[in-house]
Protein backbone atom coordinates (compact mmCIF):
# COMPACT_ATOMS: atom_id res chain seq x y z
CA UNK A 1 0.00 0.00 0.00
CA UNK A 2 1.49 3.11 -0.79
CA UNK A 3 1.06 6.51 1.29
CA UNK A 4 -0.07 9.78 1.04
CA UNK A 5 1.71 12.83 2.43
CA UNK A 6 0.76 16.45 3.12
CA UNK A 7 4.22 17.58 4.00
CA UNK A 8 3.67 21.17 5.66
CA UNK A 9 6.96 22.78 5.37
CA UNK A 10 10.24 22.40 7.01
CA UNK A 11 10.34 25.89 8.24
CA UNK A 12 14.14 26.28 8.36
CA UNK A 13 13.65 30.07 9.75
CA UNK A 14 11.17 29.29 12.90
CA UNK A 15 12.98 30.49 15.94
CA UNK A 16 14.09 28.12 18.93
CA UNK A 17 11.49 28.49 22.01
CA UNK A 18 11.90 26.46 25.38
CA UNK A 19 7.91 25.89 24.97
CA UNK A 20 7.77 23.84 21.54
CA UNK A 21 5.35 26.01 20.76
CA UNK A 22 2.94 24.82 17.42
CA UNK A 23 2.70 27.83 15.20
CA UNK A 24 -1.36 28.00 13.97
CA UNK A 25 -2.06 24.85 15.81
CA UNK A 26 -6.00 26.26 15.51
CA UNK A 27 -5.60 26.41 11.93
CA UNK A 28 -7.15 30.17 11.91
CA UNK A 29 -4.57 32.09 10.09
CA UNK A 30 -4.81 30.92 6.27
CA UNK A 31 -2.87 32.54 2.97
CA UNK A 32 -4.88 31.30 -0.11
CA UNK A 33 -5.71 27.59 0.59
CA UNK A 34 -2.53 27.03 2.72
CA UNK A 35 -3.02 27.33 6.65
CA UNK A 36 0.13 29.70 8.24
CA UNK A 37 3.39 28.13 9.16
CA UNK A 38 2.11 24.74 7.17
CA UNK A 39 2.77 23.66 3.88
CA UNK A 40 1.69 21.05 1.07
CA UNK A 41 3.46 19.32 -1.06
CA UNK A 42 1.48 16.51 -2.47
CA UNK A 43 -0.91 17.73 -5.61
CA UNK A 44 -2.96 15.18 -4.60
CA UNK A 45 -4.18 16.40 -1.11
CA UNK A 46 -5.59 19.59 -0.60
CA UNK A 47 -6.09 21.56 2.27
CA UNK A 48 -8.96 24.24 2.94
CA UNK A 49 -10.35 26.64 6.38
CA UNK A 50 -13.90 24.76 7.76
CA UNK A 51 -15.79 27.31 9.74
CA UNK A 52 -18.34 24.03 9.83
CA UNK A 53 -17.06 21.72 11.59
CA UNK A 54 -14.42 22.98 13.98
CA UNK A 55 -13.41 22.22 17.51
CA UNK A 56 -13.03 25.98 18.64
CA UNK A 57 -12.18 29.11 17.50
CA UNK A 58 -13.05 30.31 14.01
CA UNK A 59 -12.20 27.48 11.74
CA UNK A 60 -9.89 23.98 11.78
CA UNK A 61 -8.48 22.44 8.66
CA UNK A 62 -10.18 20.00 6.20
CA UNK A 63 -8.27 17.82 4.42
CA UNK A 64 -9.10 16.53 1.42
CA UNK A 65 -7.35 12.97 0.54
CA UNK A 66 -8.31 12.53 -2.97
CA UNK A 67 -5.19 10.71 -4.87
CA UNK A 68 -4.88 7.16 -4.83
CA UNK A 69 -0.94 7.67 -5.23
CA UNK A 70 -0.30 7.32 -1.06
CA UNK A 71 3.39 8.64 -0.92
CA UNK A 72 4.59 11.63 1.45
CA UNK A 73 0.94 12.35 3.23
CA UNK A 74 2.65 14.20 5.94
CA UNK A 75 1.35 17.20 7.47
CA UNK A 76 4.07 18.80 9.50
CA UNK A 77 5.99 22.19 10.88
CA UNK A 78 9.04 22.37 12.95
CA UNK A 79 9.53 22.68 16.71
CA UNK A 80 12.32 23.41 19.37
CA UNK A 81 12.59 20.99 22.01
CA UNK A 82 15.21 21.28 24.91
CA UNK A 83 17.09 18.49 25.77
CA UNK A 84 15.96 16.91 29.53
CA UNK A 85 12.53 18.35 28.91
CA UNK A 86 9.29 16.48 28.31
CA UNK A 87 6.62 17.93 26.19
CA UNK A 88 2.87 16.31 25.86
CA UNK A 89 1.98 17.10 22.20
CA UNK A 90 -1.92 16.63 21.06
CA UNK A 91 -4.37 17.07 18.31
CA UNK A 92 -8.04 16.89 17.95
CA UNK A 93 -9.33 14.51 14.48
CA UNK A 94 -12.18 14.25 13.02
CA UNK A 95 -13.45 11.11 10.67
CA UNK A 96 -16.47 11.22 7.72
CA UNK A 97 -16.26 8.74 6.27
CA UNK A 98 -14.22 5.88 8.09
CA UNK A 99 -11.47 4.84 5.24
CA UNK A 100 -8.59 7.25 5.79
CA UNK A 101 -6.30 6.76 9.23
CA UNK A 102 -4.51 9.31 10.78
CA UNK A 103 -0.91 9.06 12.27
CA UNK A 104 0.63 11.44 14.94
CA UNK A 105 4.32 12.25 13.86
CA UNK A 106 6.40 13.84 16.82
CA UNK A 107 9.93 13.69 15.76
CA UNK A 108 9.01 9.73 14.46
CA UNK A 109 5.63 7.87 13.75
CA UNK A 110 3.68 7.66 17.24
CA UNK A 111 -0.03 6.31 17.43
CA UNK A 112 -3.16 6.04 14.80
CA UNK A 113 -6.37 7.59 15.42
CA UNK A 114 -9.73 5.10 14.90
CA UNK A 115 -10.85 5.48 11.31
CA UNK A 116 -13.62 4.10 12.49
CA UNK A 117 -15.11 6.96 15.06
CA UNK A 118 -16.93 9.09 12.48
CA UNK A 119 -18.83 12.35 12.73
CA UNK A 120 -16.99 13.27 16.24
CA UNK A 121 -13.23 14.56 17.09
CA UNK A 122 -10.78 12.15 18.67
CA UNK A 123 -7.72 13.14 20.64
CA UNK A 124 -4.24 11.93 19.25
CA UNK A 125 -1.71 12.71 21.97
CA UNK A 126 2.09 11.70 22.60
CA UNK A 127 4.72 12.40 25.69
CA UNK A 128 8.19 13.13 24.09
CA UNK A 129 11.22 13.88 25.88
CA UNK A 130 13.84 15.79 24.06
CA UNK A 131 17.50 14.08 23.92
CA UNK A 132 19.38 16.92 22.78
CA UNK A 133 18.10 20.36 22.05
CA UNK A 134 17.14 21.91 18.82
CA UNK A 135 14.34 21.53 16.51
CA UNK A 136 12.18 18.23 15.88
CA UNK A 137 9.15 17.49 13.28
CA UNK A 138 5.44 17.25 14.14
CA UNK A 139 2.55 16.88 12.67
CA UNK A 140 -0.09 14.36 11.50
CA UNK A 141 0.37 11.55 8.31
CA UNK A 142 -2.74 9.90 6.98
CA UNK A 143 -3.34 6.57 5.37
CA UNK A 144 -5.31 4.79 3.21
CA UNK A 145 -7.64 1.55 4.72
CA UNK A 146 -10.06 -0.65 2.96
CA UNK A 147 -12.58 0.83 1.20
CA UNK A 148 -11.09 4.26 0.37
CA UNK A 149 -12.63 5.54 -3.02
CA UNK A 150 -10.17 8.46 -3.67
CA UNK A 151 -11.63 11.05 -1.89
CA UNK A 152 -12.41 11.63 1.71
CA UNK A 153 -12.24 14.40 3.93
CA UNK A 154 -10.42 14.76 7.53
CA UNK A 155 -10.91 17.78 10.15
CA UNK A 156 -7.87 18.93 12.34
CA UNK A 157 -8.00 21.16 14.76
CA UNK A 158 -5.87 22.10 18.43
CA UNK A 159 -2.46 21.10 17.28
CA UNK A 160 -0.55 21.89 20.02
CA UNK A 161 1.61 20.95 23.44
CA UNK A 162 0.01 19.88 26.33
CA UNK A 163 1.92 20.98 29.18
CA UNK A 164 -0.29 23.55 30.39
CA UNK A 165 -3.35 22.93 28.62
CA UNK A 166 -5.94 19.40 29.22
CA UNK A 167 -6.41 17.99 25.61
CA UNK A 168 -9.01 19.08 23.48
CA UNK A 169 -12.44 17.59 24.57
CA UNK A 170 -14.59 15.11 22.76
CA UNK A 171 -18.37 14.76 22.32
CA UNK A 172 -20.67 17.42 21.97
CA UNK A 173 -22.34 19.02 25.35
CA UNK A 174 -25.44 19.91 23.64
CA UNK A 175 -27.11 18.60 20.36
CA UNK A 176 -25.27 16.66 17.80
CA UNK A 177 -27.16 16.74 14.26
CA UNK A 178 -25.36 15.75 10.89
CA UNK A 179 -25.36 17.09 7.78
CA UNK A 180 -24.67 16.01 4.64
CA UNK A 181 -24.54 17.78 1.17
CA UNK A 182 -24.34 15.87 -1.90
CA UNK A 183 -22.55 18.37 -4.49
CA UNK A 184 -24.19 18.11 -8.39
CA UNK A 185 -21.68 18.77 -11.57
CA UNK A 186 -21.18 22.40 -10.55
CA UNK A 187 -20.30 22.37 -6.52
CA UNK A 188 -18.39 25.41 -6.75
CA UNK A 189 -22.17 27.43 -7.20
CA UNK A 190 -23.43 25.43 -3.90
CA UNK A 191 -23.29 27.46 -0.83
CA UNK A 192 -25.27 27.20 2.63
CA UNK A 193 -25.79 28.71 6.44
CA UNK A 194 -27.08 27.84 9.04
CA UNK A 195 -28.06 31.03 11.43
CA UNK A 196 -29.49 30.63 14.87
CA UNK A 197 -31.82 33.37 16.42
CA UNK A 198 -29.33 33.44 19.24
CA UNK A 199 -25.51 33.88 18.10
CA UNK A 200 -26.26 34.60 14.29
CA UNK A 201 -24.23 32.20 11.53
CA UNK A 202 -22.78 29.45 13.14
CA UNK A 203 -22.07 27.15 11.11
CA UNK A 204 -21.40 27.84 6.88
CA UNK A 205 -20.00 26.09 3.91
CA UNK A 206 -18.93 26.95 0.52
CA UNK A 207 -16.07 26.25 -2.42
CA UNK A 208 -17.06 22.71 -3.35
CA UNK A 209 -15.87 19.67 -5.63
CA UNK A 210 -18.31 18.40 -8.06
CA UNK A 211 -20.19 15.06 -7.50
CA UNK A 212 -18.67 14.67 -3.95
CA UNK A 213 -20.14 13.96 -0.61
CA UNK A 214 -19.56 15.72 2.27
CA UNK A 215 -20.76 14.62 5.79
CA UNK A 216 -20.65 17.21 8.96
CA UNK A 217 -21.51 17.01 12.57
CA UNK A 218 -22.85 19.90 13.99
CA UNK A 219 -23.01 20.59 17.89
CA UNK A 220 -25.90 23.01 18.64
CA UNK A 221 -27.33 24.56 21.84
CA UNK A 222 -30.95 24.92 22.20
CA UNK A 223 -32.77 27.95 19.73
CA UNK A 224 -34.34 28.75 16.49
CA UNK A 225 -32.16 27.81 13.48
CA UNK A 226 -32.70 28.39 10.15
CA UNK A 227 -30.92 26.78 7.20
CA UNK A 228 -30.35 28.16 3.87
CA UNK A 229 -28.47 26.79 0.85
CA UNK A 230 -27.66 28.87 -2.30
CA UNK A 231 -27.14 28.10 -6.02
CA UNK A 232 -25.77 31.01 -7.66
CA UNK A 233 -26.71 29.95 -11.08
CA UNK A 234 -30.36 29.52 -9.54
CA UNK A 235 -30.75 26.01 -10.81
CA UNK A 236 -30.36 23.83 -7.56
CA UNK A 237 -28.37 20.79 -7.06
CA UNK A 238 -31.01 18.53 -8.28
CA UNK A 239 -31.76 17.68 -10.93
CA UNK A 240 -30.79 19.71 -13.93
CA UNK A 241 -27.09 19.05 -13.70
CA UNK A 242 -26.21 16.09 -11.70
CA UNK A 243 -28.43 14.64 -7.91
CA UNK A 244 -27.17 17.00 -5.78
CA UNK A 245 -28.94 16.61 -2.23
CA UNK A 246 -28.78 17.62 1.19
CA UNK A 247 -29.66 16.57 4.60
CA UNK A 248 -29.59 17.20 8.40
CA UNK A 249 -30.35 13.93 10.84
CA UNK A 250 -30.82 14.24 14.61
CA UNK A 251 -30.41 10.87 16.18
CA UNK A 252 -30.94 9.08 12.53
CA UNK A 253 -34.09 10.77 12.45
CA UNK A 254 -34.94 13.66 9.53
CA UNK A 255 -35.06 17.25 10.40
CA UNK A 256 -35.08 18.22 6.53
CA UNK A 257 -33.56 17.65 3.21
CA UNK A 258 -33.81 18.50 -0.24
CA UNK A 259 -32.40 19.34 -3.54
CA UNK A 260 -34.42 20.35 -6.16
CA UNK A 261 -34.72 24.28 -5.66
CA UNK A 262 -34.30 27.71 -7.78
CA UNK A 263 -31.46 29.76 -6.07
CA UNK A 264 -32.43 29.53 -2.95
CA UNK A 265 -34.10 26.97 -0.20
CA UNK A 266 -34.62 27.62 3.44
CA UNK A 267 -35.59 25.76 6.37
CA UNK A 268 -36.57 26.16 9.81
CA UNK A 269 -36.64 24.41 13.11
CA UNK A 270 -36.06 24.60 16.96
CA UNK A 271 -33.66 22.40 18.95
CA UNK A 272 -35.34 22.52 23.10
CA UNK A 273 -37.28 20.71 25.40
CA UNK A 274 -41.01 19.66 24.52
CA UNK A 275 -43.83 18.26 25.78
CA UNK A 276 -45.89 21.61 26.45
CA UNK A 277 -43.53 22.88 28.65
CA UNK A 278 -40.34 24.77 29.04
CA UNK A 279 -37.73 26.22 26.43
CA UNK A 280 -39.86 25.91 23.43
CA UNK A 281 -37.56 28.22 21.05
CA UNK A 282 -38.65 32.17 20.50
CA UNK A 283 -41.66 31.23 18.11
CA UNK A 284 -43.07 29.41 20.92
CA UNK A 285 -42.07 31.35 23.71
CA UNK A 286 -45.02 32.34 24.47
CA UNK A 287 -46.69 28.92 24.85
CA UNK A 288 -44.25 27.47 26.71
CA UNK A 289 -45.87 25.86 30.18
CA UNK A 290 -49.31 26.05 28.87
CA UNK A 291 -51.95 23.18 28.21
CA UNK A 292 -55.32 22.61 27.22
CA UNK A 293 -57.18 25.48 25.74
CA UNK A 294 -55.22 27.81 27.20
CA UNK A 295 -52.20 26.44 25.04
CA UNK A 296 -54.32 26.57 22.09
CA UNK A 297 -55.41 30.35 22.63
CA UNK A 298 -51.43 31.33 22.88
CA UNK A 299 -50.58 29.14 19.79
CA UNK A 300 -53.69 31.58 17.83
CA UNK A 301 -51.78 34.56 19.13
CA UNK A 302 -48.78 33.51 18.57
CA UNK A 303 -49.43 32.39 14.66
CA UNK A 304 -52.58 34.67 14.19
CA UNK A 305 -50.87 37.19 11.84
CA UNK A 306 -49.66 36.37 8.53
CA UNK A 307 -49.62 38.22 5.34
CA UNK A 308 -51.87 36.87 3.23
CA UNK A 309 -50.98 36.48 -0.86
CA UNK A 310 -53.88 36.12 -3.07
CA UNK A 311 -55.88 32.97 -3.70
CA UNK A 312 -53.77 33.25 -7.64
CA UNK A 313 -50.64 33.35 -5.81
CA UNK A 314 -50.70 29.56 -4.48
CA UNK A 315 -49.99 28.61 -8.21
CA UNK A 316 -46.41 30.15 -7.72
CA UNK A 317 -46.13 28.31 -4.21
CA UNK A 318 -46.85 24.90 -6.15
CA UNK A 319 -44.41 25.32 -8.78
CA UNK A 320 -41.50 25.49 -6.29
CA UNK A 321 -42.74 23.90 -2.82
CA UNK A 322 -45.28 21.62 -3.92
CA UNK A 323 -43.36 18.91 -5.69
CA UNK A 324 -42.86 15.23 -5.55
CA UNK A 325 -39.12 15.25 -4.14
CA UNK A 326 -39.88 12.44 -1.86
CA UNK A 327 -41.50 9.50 -3.53
CA UNK A 328 -40.89 9.14 -7.29
CA UNK A 329 -38.29 12.32 -7.01
CA UNK A 330 -39.48 13.30 -10.30
CA UNK A 331 -39.99 17.07 -9.77
CA UNK A 332 -43.57 16.73 -10.72
CA UNK A 333 -46.47 18.23 -8.77
CA UNK A 334 -47.10 16.25 -5.08
CA UNK A 335 -51.11 15.52 -5.74
CA UNK A 336 -52.44 14.08 -2.60
CA UNK A 337 -55.34 12.31 -4.27
CA UNK A 338 -53.37 10.46 -6.57
CA UNK A 339 -49.99 9.91 -5.37
CA UNK A 340 -48.75 6.28 -4.56
CA UNK A 341 -46.45 6.23 -2.51
CA UNK A 342 -44.85 2.65 -3.09
CA UNK A 343 -45.76 2.25 -6.93
CA UNK A 344 -46.06 3.91 -10.04
CA UNK A 345 -48.40 7.13 -10.34
CA UNK A 346 -51.48 6.10 -12.83
CA UNK A 347 -50.28 9.95 -13.92
CA UNK A 348 -48.31 13.01 -13.36
CA UNK A 349 -48.65 16.88 -13.49
CA UNK A 350 -45.71 19.25 -14.70
CA UNK A 351 -45.51 22.32 -12.53
CA UNK A 352 -47.54 25.61 -14.05
CA UNK A 353 -48.71 23.65 -17.74
CA UNK A 354 -50.78 21.28 -15.97
CA UNK A 355 -52.66 23.32 -13.92
CA UNK A 356 -56.73 23.45 -14.09
CA UNK A 357 -58.56 24.40 -16.50
CA UNK A 358 -60.87 22.10 -17.88
CA UNK A 359 -61.29 18.85 -16.82
CA UNK A 360 -63.77 15.68 -17.61
CA UNK A 361 -61.96 13.13 -16.06
CA UNK A 362 -59.02 12.33 -13.27
CA UNK A 363 -55.26 12.95 -14.69
CA UNK A 364 -56.55 16.20 -16.53
CA UNK A 365 -55.14 18.80 -14.56
CA UNK A 366 -54.27 19.84 -10.74
CA UNK A 367 -55.88 21.78 -8.65
CA UNK A 368 -56.12 23.89 -5.50
CA UNK A 369 -57.96 21.69 -2.68
CA UNK A 370 -59.45 23.78 0.31
CA UNK A 371 -59.15 20.83 2.92
CA UNK A 372 -61.05 22.44 4.82
CA UNK A 373 -63.89 23.47 2.37
CA UNK A 374 -64.26 26.86 1.86
CA UNK A 375 -68.24 27.19 2.13
CA UNK A 376 -67.58 26.27 5.51
CA UNK A 377 -65.68 29.94 6.17
CA UNK A 378 -68.52 30.95 4.01
CA UNK A 379 -66.81 31.21 0.35
CA UNK A 380 -63.69 32.91 -0.98
CA UNK A 381 -63.03 35.46 1.99
CA UNK A 382 -59.63 36.37 3.11
CA UNK A 383 -57.50 35.05 4.56
CA UNK A 384 -59.05 31.36 5.03
CA UNK A 385 -59.20 31.03 1.38
CA UNK A 386 -55.45 31.72 0.02
CA UNK A 387 -54.24 30.28 3.90
CA UNK A 388 -51.28 27.82 2.33
CA UNK A 389 -51.56 25.97 5.33
CA UNK A 390 -54.58 24.27 4.26
CA UNK A 391 -54.51 24.23 0.88
CA UNK A 392 -53.24 20.87 -0.73
CA UNK A 393 -52.32 20.39 -5.06
CA UNK A 394 -54.89 17.88 -6.20
CA UNK A 395 -56.74 16.31 -9.05
CA UNK A 396 -59.01 18.63 -10.32
CA UNK A 397 -61.64 15.72 -10.85
CA UNK A 398 -61.23 14.01 -7.80
CA UNK A 399 -61.19 17.47 -5.88
CA UNK A 400 -64.86 18.24 -7.31
CA UNK A 401 -65.45 14.58 -6.39
CA UNK A 402 -64.74 15.31 -2.62
CA UNK A 403 -66.92 19.02 -2.36
CA UNK A 404 -67.60 19.83 0.89
CA UNK A 405 -67.91 16.32 2.70
CA UNK A 406 -66.26 16.01 5.76
CA UNK A 407 -62.80 13.84 5.77
CA UNK A 408 -64.14 10.48 7.41
CA UNK A 409 -63.34 6.63 7.35
CA UNK A 410 -65.37 5.15 4.13
CA UNK A 411 -67.49 2.32 4.59
CA UNK A 412 -68.78 1.96 1.25
CA UNK A 413 -67.31 3.85 -1.71
CA UNK A 414 -68.96 5.33 -4.47
CA UNK A 415 -65.68 6.64 -5.73
CA UNK A 416 -62.44 5.77 -5.52
CA UNK A 417 -59.63 7.34 -7.18
CA UNK A 418 -56.11 6.01 -8.86
CA UNK A 419 -54.39 6.21 -5.82
CA UNK A 420 -57.23 5.17 -3.36
CA UNK A 421 -58.29 7.93 -1.60
CA UNK A 422 -62.59 7.51 -1.54
CA UNK A 423 -65.77 8.75 -1.70
CA UNK A 424 -68.70 7.22 -0.26
CA UNK A 425 -71.06 6.82 3.41
CA UNK A 426 -69.19 6.73 6.76
CA UNK A 427 -68.17 3.62 7.94
CA UNK A 428 -70.39 1.84 10.66
CA UNK A 429 -69.20 2.58 14.05
CA UNK A 430 -67.90 6.08 13.36
CA UNK A 431 -70.13 8.18 14.61
CA UNK A 432 -71.28 9.52 11.74
CA UNK A 433 -73.61 8.28 9.00
CA UNK A 434 -73.38 10.92 5.76
CA UNK A 435 -70.65 11.07 3.97
CA UNK A 436 -67.18 11.31 3.56
CA UNK A 437 -64.19 11.56 1.81
CA UNK A 438 -61.24 9.23 3.03
CA UNK A 439 -57.44 10.24 1.84
CA UNK A 440 -55.00 6.91 2.00
CA UNK A 441 -53.16 6.43 5.24
CA UNK A 442 -49.86 8.50 4.08
CA UNK A 443 -51.42 11.52 3.97
CA UNK A 444 -54.67 11.15 6.70
CA UNK A 445 -51.81 12.99 9.63
CA UNK A 446 -51.07 15.96 7.34
CA UNK A 447 -55.19 16.56 6.84
CA UNK A 448 -55.16 16.12 10.77
CA UNK A 449 -53.03 18.95 11.09
CA UNK A 450 -54.26 21.25 8.86
CA UNK A 451 -57.43 20.98 10.40
CA UNK A 452 -55.87 21.48 14.20
CA UNK A 453 -54.36 24.55 12.64
CA UNK A 454 -57.25 26.13 10.97
CA UNK A 455 -59.25 25.56 14.35
CA UNK A 456 -56.24 27.83 16.17
CA UNK A 457 -55.25 29.68 13.57
CA UNK A 458 -59.42 30.92 13.34
CA UNK A 459 -60.27 30.10 17.11
CA UNK A 460 -61.75 34.17 16.95
CA UNK A 461 -64.46 33.01 13.96
CA UNK A 462 -64.99 29.78 14.54
CA UNK A 463 -68.29 30.43 16.10
CA UNK A 464 -69.96 31.72 13.24
CA UNK A 465 -68.89 28.82 10.92
CA UNK A 466 -71.06 25.97 12.24
CA UNK A 467 -74.48 26.81 9.97
CA UNK A 468 -72.71 27.66 6.53
CA UNK A 469 -73.53 24.63 5.53
CA UNK A 470 -74.91 21.49 6.25
CA UNK A 471 -71.56 19.96 5.76
CA UNK A 472 -70.02 22.10 7.99
CA UNK A 473 -73.01 21.77 10.71
CA UNK A 474 -71.92 17.61 10.44
CA UNK A 475 -67.85 19.09 11.45
CA UNK A 476 -68.01 21.57 13.82
CA UNK A 477 -69.67 21.86 16.83
CA UNK A 478 -69.85 25.95 17.08
CA UNK A 479 -67.38 26.59 19.77
CA UNK A 480 -63.98 28.16 19.78
CA UNK A 481 -62.42 25.57 22.00
CA UNK A 482 -62.90 21.60 21.19
CA UNK A 483 -63.82 22.87 17.63
CA UNK A 484 -64.50 20.30 15.98
CA UNK A 485 -67.97 17.36 17.15
CA UNK A 486 -66.77 14.36 18.74
CA UNK A 487 -66.81 12.24 16.06
CA UNK A 488 -64.55 13.94 13.80
CA UNK A 489 -61.99 15.68 16.81
CA UNK A 490 -61.23 11.63 17.74
CA UNK A 491 -60.67 11.04 14.26
CA UNK A 492 -58.41 13.76 13.47
CA UNK A 493 -56.24 12.52 16.62
CA UNK A 494 -56.31 9.19 15.38
CA UNK A 495 -54.58 9.95 12.39
CA UNK A 496 -52.65 12.42 13.64
CA UNK A 497 -50.98 9.17 15.50
CA UNK A 498 -51.05 6.92 13.04
CA UNK A 499 -49.23 9.08 10.08
CA UNK A 500 -46.79 11.12 11.90
CA UNK A 501 -44.94 14.35 10.53
CA UNK A 502 -43.55 13.79 7.59
CA UNK A 503 -40.19 15.74 6.13
CA UNK A 504 -42.51 16.76 3.40
CA UNK A 505 -44.40 18.11 6.34
CA UNK A 506 -41.63 20.01 7.68
CA UNK A 507 -40.34 21.67 4.17
CA UNK A 508 -43.83 22.61 3.49
CA UNK A 509 -43.98 24.27 7.07
CA UNK A 510 -40.47 26.26 6.39
CA UNK A 511 -42.00 27.27 2.73
CA UNK A 512 -45.14 27.98 4.34
CA UNK A 513 -43.41 30.31 6.63
CA UNK A 514 -41.68 31.79 4.22
CA UNK A 515 -44.36 32.53 2.29
CA UNK A 516 -46.81 33.94 4.16
CA UNK A 517 -45.13 34.44 7.71
CA UNK A 518 -46.70 31.97 10.31
CA UNK A 519 -46.13 28.38 10.73
CA UNK A 520 -48.56 25.53 11.55
CA UNK A 521 -47.07 24.83 15.27
CA UNK A 522 -48.67 20.94 15.30
CA UNK A 523 -46.31 20.22 12.40
CA UNK A 524 -43.25 21.64 14.60
CA UNK A 525 -44.36 20.09 18.18
CA UNK A 526 -47.03 17.24 17.25
CA UNK A 527 -47.27 16.91 21.01
CA UNK A 528 -49.36 19.68 21.02
CA UNK A 529 -52.71 18.06 19.84
CA UNK A 530 -52.52 16.04 22.96
CA UNK A 531 -51.72 18.35 25.05
CA UNK A 532 -54.72 20.66 24.00
CA UNK A 533 -56.93 18.18 23.23
CA UNK A 534 -56.31 14.94 25.21
CA UNK A 535 -54.91 11.67 23.56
Amino acid sequence: MKKITILSGLLATLSITAQATVLNGGFEQWSANLPDSWSLIDSGITLTPSTGIKLSGNSAAAISVNTTDQANTDLRQLVSVTAGQTYNFSTAVYHTEGNVRARLYVNGYQGYSNEQLTGQWQTLSYSYTAGSSGNIEIGLRFYDVAGFDGAELVYVDQFEPATTEAPPPTGCANTSVDFVLNTDNYGAETSWQLVSNVSGTVYSGDGYAANSSYTEQWCLADADYTFSIFDSYGDGICCSYGNGSYSLTLGGQPVFSGGAFASQQSHSFTLGSTGGGGDLGSYYADAAGLTGYNLKTALHNIIKTHTAQGYSAIWGFYNVYELDNYYENDGSILDIYSEKPSASDSYVYAAGSDQCGNYSKEGDCYNREHSFPRSWFGGAIEPMNSDIHHIFATDGFVNAKRGSYPFGEVGSASFTSSNGSKLGSAAAGTGYSGVVFEPIDEFKGDIARAYFYMATRYQHQLANWQNNSSEANAALNGSTTQVFESWLLQLLKQWHQQDPVSQKERDRNDAAYQYQGNRNPFIDHPQFVSAIWGN
